[in-house]
């Protein structure tokens, strides 16, 4: 291990205390690992948890591959190419995982690109181009040009997820194809490794220098005889086979090379885009760029059928739109479903059944408004009853977010069946569309299932995920039948099976229908030259791979928890749809600057496929589905490589596409664990903080001495693993509950229009009164009569967060005792920490049944609900007081209470990632600026202390990895000061600055007149 001030490393898994590396211990063909590190500078890792990472990706598939290699550079890649060359191994090169049809698994080594090779190597604004490497993710590539008002032009919707690499191997395109194409049309040169290792470099070439360069034996050679030969004999082959269709990445790209030549030169390197690393590997690229659009404008047209909708795509496309959108009737009420759309939904006309999306570039904002104008003058009263309109920056956002709203709901079924994506990008040309729509809607029909109708409508290339259960086998017959009866209809149109995401093993076997045996052979030929054996991602575009082969979920595959869930797991499937949640998108992957929000915080901090969200989901499905050896799940190196990582941020229950609760799993798991294994006095410890802090505040100042005493940091990290670094918490010898005891209430309850219990967390109470002290002041200044209230005990939080369930079961029912009378008299619960805030929002439904055989310590808290036989059940009464807590800034936000304010200033404001988690981080930023104050609010994650997360030596160096994504943030920030209403938050930042910040509420009671 490396140096022990892992806060300077890159990597935290350098700190010697770490006891985590993202990988297990056992590891398969021995022999060949060592060969291979004995070759490349980067990781080898064919240990049995980094395979079953690889193992899927954003499809329906999984193919546990040989194993993984990061490469460091071009000569790693050759390396191991030469290496595997000469023992016929299949390689598999990667990007970010998120495929849609499987092209990115396989039984090969795979090369992940995104680890190492993911560098911006050279950009000529004045050229338009950039060179870059292919692990280089698509938003962090158009962020590096940002500044020079250029961009990579080709936008899949996660392009802040996906590698240059994949948008090659893909021919990747998205929404605004209809201006920019397809990634073929802007790849100019790249450097590639062959598949005999040897390196060179593909470009454009005119027909003479490709006829020189086809004489000879090499590699090189022989792959410019073959295209010669295909420009010579099968052009006219290739001009019938393909579809004339903008929005077709299925096959080779040979209808580009054919067109191309006709001028006299081919660019061989738009050959490997769509090829899906099969010909060749790309370590670096050279790609044109296009300008940013000066601004854009969008309309919202209404229709009362999707055929309606349909029928008006083509005449649209006479106003150069830049996008066409569908959203379906099925989206439609999804979207009205959702708190943050229904309002958009509901100003749509009575009638509406589906909508489309239109958007415009335009030179000004005056262009703009002309051109929706044009459209609708032509169209609305037509086919389109309505239209809205959308011109600045945070309404256009606004409209395409309602477009995006009803794909998450789509993916987060834990039912068998699910919205599965095999066919789903076929495209046609759009005057088809309404044909091909209904016949595609009678395909779904005669096969008993249905889907919705949502994406790309101005190209053609329309997203349609029938709703299929692959663990029956009538599900997978199901599925091969859809896929067959869309095909002919596909050829029958003139479409593609394949308009945006690629072949793969959905669409590789349909490719010989689509272009007829010539060409199928011809796509052949050219893979053998390239690829002599086959070795490259062997079976795709023109191979024997199966769409129904390989499923992730197949009539085989079976399901063992093994243990009985202590949890609520209302939805469907329980604990294991949970566990069988995550569809693969990567949406975890995302960095802090280019995609925000929280998730996934260690993911950002290490670089690890094992710390994302999506790593631990597949580890933990994998354990129970008999991937892993039996009982994996609780082992002691799976807890430390793959669920201690999780730090609980809740920010996965919000960002993630499919709501996957990591934090819940994780709670489960670790309460197995401690039934199985023990606990930790560390844990113990910190599992009872409000007994210690009780202690601590009634031994004050004592005990605030003892902490400063020299050694005492280093003798609490050796004795219980508390990190040396940490400054320990401050306890205050009155406590806010001494304080309010002795002050009492200043608003009497008869002349209070509200009335509050104050709930005195832990930390508030004994380590930092001063915000329990301003909350009052700042709800009695808003007439609110305030009391504290008696027989509560801690919140469940540190408990909970540490898997000890039966514990925070305890408290959560004792709590919900002592409050829920108040709460029934129509008294409101107010929170200062807001992690407690929402273990009363949400995870008290967690833990308490609903019914009262709850199998805990209920009965000894049983008196004050009999006392109202119109209480209910203590799940009823968790209910009640889920809808009425609120964390003291929303609580202020959420009435609107009428006070004078005086405060001046600017603040940075961090918010706490479980408010964020509950969409309810907004209400403090909003009570900051009605007091007064300029606010700064970080689009940030979790801080990394994630309560006791931080202070554990193991932990230290990961904490301080992810803290630094924040502190960065904030020196970034334009605000005097910045506030935080997290207690662990606030210890981070303090440390991090010498001083602990302030929670929120105490600077909007500053600002009281």
């Amino acid at each position: 291990m490396a140096t022990r001030d892992a806060g300077e490393t890159d990597d935290p898994a350098r700190d010697d205390r770490a006891n985590y590396d993202y990988r297990s211990d056992d590891v398969t063909r021995p022999g060949l690992v060592a060969d291979l590190r004995k070759r490349v500078e980067g990781e080898v890792r064919f240990d049995e948890y980094s395979r079953q990472l690889y193992a899927t990706d954003a499809s329906a598939y999984e193919v546990t591959p040989i194993g993984v290699v990061f490469p460091r550079s071009t000569e790693d890649v050759a390396a191991v190419m030469t290496y595997c060359a000469e023992r016929e191994i299949p390689v598999l090169p990667r990007g970010g995982g998120t495929s849609l049809a499987g092209q990115s698994v396989n039984e090969a080594v795979v090369l992940d690109f995104t680890h190492h090779m993911d560098a911006l190597l050279d950009f000529d604004p004045e050229g338009r181009t950039a060179r870059a490497q292919p692990g280089i993710v698509l938003g962090d590539l158009n962020r590096a040009l940002a500044d020079s008002d250029l961009k990579f032009a080709p936008d899949p919707a996660w392009g802040d997820k996906s590698a240059l690499g994949g948008a090659i191997g893909n021919n990747s395109t998205g929404a605004h194809s209809l201006k920019y194409g397809k990634t073929d049309a802007y790849v100019e040169e790249c450097e590639v490794v062959l598949a005999d290792g040897t390196v060179t470099r593909f470009g454009e070439v005119t027909m003479d220098e490709l006829r020189e360069g086809a004489d000879g034996d090499s590699l090189k050679a022989r792959i410019y005889a073959e295209v010669l030969r295909i420009l010579d004999e099968e052009a006219e082959a290739v001009r019938d086979a393909f579809p004339r269709l903008k929005r077709n990445v299925s096959g080779y790209n040979l209808d580009r090379l054919v067109e191309e030549a006709e001028d006299g030169a081919v660019n061989l390197a738009r050959l490997l885009a769509g090829s899906e690393g099969t010909l060749a590997i790309v370590t670096e690229a050279t790609v044109s760029l296009e300008p940013v659009p000066e601004t854009k404008s969008m309309a919202l047209l209404t229709y009362g059928s999707l055929n309606d909708a349909m029928e008006d795509v083509a005449p649209i496309l006479d106003h150069d739109p830049a996008a066409v959108e569908v959203l379906d009737d099925v989206l439609v009420e999804l979207a009205r479903d959702t708190e943050e759309f229904r309002d958009v939904v509901e100003m749509l006309p009575e009638g509406t059944d589906s909508v489309l999306l239109v958007e415009f570039y335009a030179e000004d904002d005056a262009d703009g408004r002309e051109k929706v104008a044009r459209l609708r003058g032509d169209r609305e009263g037509d086919r389109a009853l309505a239209a809205m309109e959308a011109h600045d920056e945070a309404e256009r956002a606004r409209f395409w977010k309602l477009r995006k709203s009803g794909l998450p709901i789509l993916l987060s079924r834990t039912t068998d069946a699910k919205h599965i994506s095999f066919i789903e990008d076929a495209a046609v040309p759009p005057e088809h569309l309404p044909e091909y729509v209904a016949e595609f809607q009678r395909v779904l029909e005669e096969n008993d299932t249905f889907a919705s109708v949502y994406a790309h409508a101005g190209p053609g290339c329309l997203h349609i995920r029938p709703l299929i259960d692959t663990k029956s086998p009538a599900g997978v017959n199901q599925m091969a039948a859809i896929a067959d009866g869309v095909t002919d209809l596909v050829v029958e149109y003139g479409g593609s099976v394949s308009g945006e995401h690629g072949d793969g093993r959905a669409r590789t076997q349909w490719n010989r229908k689509l272009y007829g045996e010539r060409v199928w052979n011809v796509f052949r030929d050219l893979k053998t030259a390239f690829d002599p054996d086959w070795l490259l991602n062997p079976g795709q575009v023109c191979g024997d791979v199966s769409t129904t082969e390989n499923l992730r979920f197949s009539p085989d595959y079976g399901f063992d928890a093994g243990f009985d869930p202590a949890l609520n797991w209302e939805n469907d499937n329980g604990f294991q749809g949970m566990v069988e949640l995550c569809h693969g998108c990567g949406g975890c992957r995302g960095g802090q600057e280019t995609t925000g929000g929280v998730m996934c915080p260690t993911y950002r901090a290490a670089d690890e496929e094992i710390t994302s969200t999506r790593g631990r989901a597949n580890m933990l499905r994998q354990a129970m589905s008999g991937s892993l050896p039996d009982d994996e799940q609780f082992d002691v190196e799976f807890m430390h490589e793959v669920m201690e990582l999780c730090i609980g941020c809740k920010g996965c229950a919000r960002d993630c596409p499919s709501e996957v609760d990591m934090a819940k799993l994780k709670a489960e798991i670790e309460h197995e664990y401690h039934r199985r294994h023990g606990a930790s006095l560390r844990d113990r410890l910190f599992a009872n903080i409000g007994r210690l802090s009780a202690l601590g505040s009634a031994l004050a100042p004592l005990s605030n001495w003892a902490t400063k005493i020299p050694g005492s940091r280093i003798l609490a990290e050796k004795t219980v693993g508390i990190a040396s670094e940490r400054s320990l918490p401050t306890f205050h010898r009155e406590s806010l509950e001494d304080w309010f005891e002795k002050r009492g209430t200043r608003v009497a309850e008869a002349d209070a229009d509200r009335r509050v219990v104050l709930f005195p967390d832990t930390y508030t109470n004994y380590n930092h009164p001063e915000a329990g002290k301003a909350a009052v002041r700042v709800l009695e200044a808003a007439g609110v009569h305030v009391r504290l209230p008696s027989g509560v005990t801690a919140s469940g939080r540190p408990a909970h967060s540490k898997g000890f369930l039966d514990k925070s079961r305890e408290q959560a029912e004792r709590n919900v005792a002592a409050l829920a009378p108040f709460v029934r008299d129509g008294w409101d619960v107010v929170v200062v920490e807001p992690s407690d805030a929402v273990m009363f929002q949400s995870d008290y439904l967690d833990l308490l049944p609903a019914s009262e055989a709850s199998g805990s310590s209920s009965g000894q808290y049983a008196e004050p609900r009999s006392a109202d036989p119109e209480a209910g059940g203590i799940r009823t009464e968790a209910e009640r007081l889920a809808a009425n807590t609120y964390g003291v800034c929303e609580y202020l936000d959420t009435f609107d209470f009428d006070l004078a304010f005086g405060g001046s200033g600017s603040l940075t404001y961090h918010g706490h990632c479980h408010q964020k988690a509950t969409k309810k981080d907004h209400h403090a930023v909003s009570v900051l600026r009605r007091a007064g104050y300029e606010v700064d609010p970080l689009d940030s994650g979790c801080c990394g202390m994630a309560g006791s997360f931080g202070y554990e030596a193991e932990h230290y160096s990961m904490s301080q990895a992810v803290g630094r994504i924040l502190f960065e943030q904030v020196d970034a920030s334009a605000g005097a000061e910045v506030v935080a209403p997290g207690a662990s938050c606030r210890t981070q930042l303090g440390d991090w600055q010498g001083e602990e910040p302030p929670h929120p509420i105490e600077k909007v009671a500053e600002a009281l007149r």
